[in-house]
């Protein structure tokens, strides 16, 4: 197996990410194609995008989440999982036959993450900002790598 087919089938996480979706696989090729009906509206589970990211003292995730109001989303934290569960509601004064082509999704969502232990899981914030949810997990005192002073006798 090349090193490249190696790299995509086996994704390396330090965050323990459980995701509701292959990383690697177009959306298009894990969902069933449906039949274009009169009926038929795309509320289903979907999945936020996520970038996560590390400095010295803290852990950041940031999710796109484009028009959703800051009511229906929720951060919650239990046994070292940090858990976002929300919705994205459609205009539900929208009449149908004006539509073409839906391809953003709405209905709910959630994306779980195992939380290191290093985390200060009393002081984790959460910010919304133009349409972008920004959640800081500060790291413990007692993790954050200290510069020692080195006297010369």
């Amino acid at each position: 197996m090349s090193q490249s087919t190696l790299s995509r089938n086996f994704i390396m996480d330090p965050f323990g990410i459980f995701s509701n979706r292959m990383l690697d696989e177009p959306l298009s090729t894990l969902r069933p194609k449906l039949p274009v009906e009169e009926n038929y509206w795309p509320m289903k589970p979907w999945t936020p995008a996520c970038d996560i990211f590390e400095t010295k003292k803290e852990i950041v995730l940031k999710f796109e989440l484009p028009e959703v109001m800051k009511e229906n989303v929720k951060v919650t934290m239990e046994n070292q999982v940090l858990t976002l569960r929300g919705e994205r509601k459609f205009e539900e004064e929208t009449n149908r036959e004006n539509y073409h082509r839906v391809e953003r999704h709405y209905g709910e969502f959630m994306r779980s993450f195992i939380v290191p232990m290093s985390i200060d899981t009393t002081k984790i914030s959460a910010e919304f900002n133009c349409g972008v949810l920004t959640v800081t997990l500060p790291k413990r005192e007692e993790v954050i790598a200290k510069q020692i002073d080195v006297r010369v006798n």
